[in-house]
């Protein structure tokens, strides 16, 4: 018997940004490769008219089919891109067309989930879908998202935030972490890792991880202080206190936290702190780990040193983390969700 092919549509129009509408269809592409039998995905590209629209990057994309011909059918998964313009000061503003919008809120009601990439959280926000929700979107537009839809629990930090059958993604590149999250809900862990490795992904990386990781922090103004970061990312289960690091250094620890604080504005203490709680955070999503297990291997040491440590950076416990977070068990295909309001 032929695999089921979950059905996934694109949203296209004038001005979308290629990325947010290519990147996704990548990672589905590798599915069906990587999992052997295991059921794929097909993906279609849909917009107003079967005329070519033309990105924001300036390269015209061909629909697969029009919204009607795709409201015709079910949705396994509606996955909404963005666009944005630069007004008069430069200032970047999310773009919410009135008719896309429309589209979207009679598609959402046709499919299983919704998921939107970077700034298309702003026509799921306008179609009522993220009323009374944590949603996420690019850093650029969270101020506007928020002001705009006060309604909207608007949280910047992380790549991408799943409430019930809504999913909502950061900037650019969340995308194929986003992406990889739904393969994983569908497939399993092990298959998203997979497909992680053939597009030479450095980590699939969390839901709860911020936009803003600590690998990814800005590079420092010396050589000395971006080899301390990559000796503390070598080895957060080790010894990492302030005299060590400043032995490892060859500098005194008062001269050691104030290249820290004028370098990365913060104590080298809170670094390392911030490092080994990410850690953990992919640990407790992608993991069945006992709570002892991962402050081990994160170098907290006890449960106890770890539960504070989340509480101090994402005030909340390992646990309330893990049950908001972890990827579930690979599901099977289920009926369209209920009409949207």
């Amino acid at each position: 018997m032929e695999p089921v092919q979950r059905p996934i549509v694109v949203v296209l129009f004038e001005g979308v940004d290629l990325l947010d509408v290519t990147g996704p269809p990548e990672v589905f592409s590798l599915v069906r490769r990587e999992g052997g039998d295991a059921a794929g995905y097909r993906v279609a590209l849909a917009a107003a008219s079967m005329e070519p629209v033309t990105t924001a990057a300036g390269v015209r994309i061909l629909p697969d089919l029009t919204f009607e011909q795709a409201a015709e059918g079910a949705i396994d998964t509606l996955l909404v891109p963005g666009s944005v313009e630069i007004d008069d000061d430069r200032r970047v503003r999310a773009v919410a067309d009135p008719a896309v919008v429309e589209h979207v809120r009679r598609l959402a009601a046709r499919s299983r989930r919704v998921a939107s990439v970077c700034v298309g959280a702003h026509l799921l926000a306008a179609a009522g879908l993220l009323d009374g929700k944590r949603a996420t979107t690019h850093w650029s537009t969270a101020a506007q998202l928020a002001a705009e839809y006060p309604g909207i629990d608007v949280d910047a930090d992380p790549i991408f935030i799943r409430e019930g059958a809504v999913w909502t993604g950061a900037g650019i590149s969340a995308c194929l972490d986003l992406s990889l999250a739904l393969v994983a809900e569908d497939f399993g862990e092990e298959l998203a890792l997979r497909v992680a490795r053939q597009l030479v992904m450095y980590l699939k990386r969390p839901s709860g991880q911020s936009q803003f990781s600590v690998p990814l922090e800005p590079v420092s103004a010396t050589r000395r202080i971006e080899e301390l970061r990559h000796h503390i990312l070598r080895n957060l289960t080790g010894r990492l206190t302030v005299p060590d690091l400043a032995a490892h250094a060859h500098v005194s620890e008062r001269q050691l936290t104030r290249i820290f604080k004028t370098e990365l504005g913060t104590t080298p203490s809170a670094y390392i702190e911030s490092a080994r709680v990410e850690l953990a955070r992919q640990r407790l999503e992608s993991t069945d780990d006992t709570l002892e297990r991962v402050a081990t291997a994160c170098g907290f040491g006890t449960t106890d040193t770890l539960v504070r440590a989340f509480r101090r950076r994402l005030d909340t416990t390992p646990t309330d983390y893990r049950q908001r977070f972890r990827t579930g068990p690979a599901g099977e295909f289920t009926p369209p969700l209920a009409a949207v309001p």
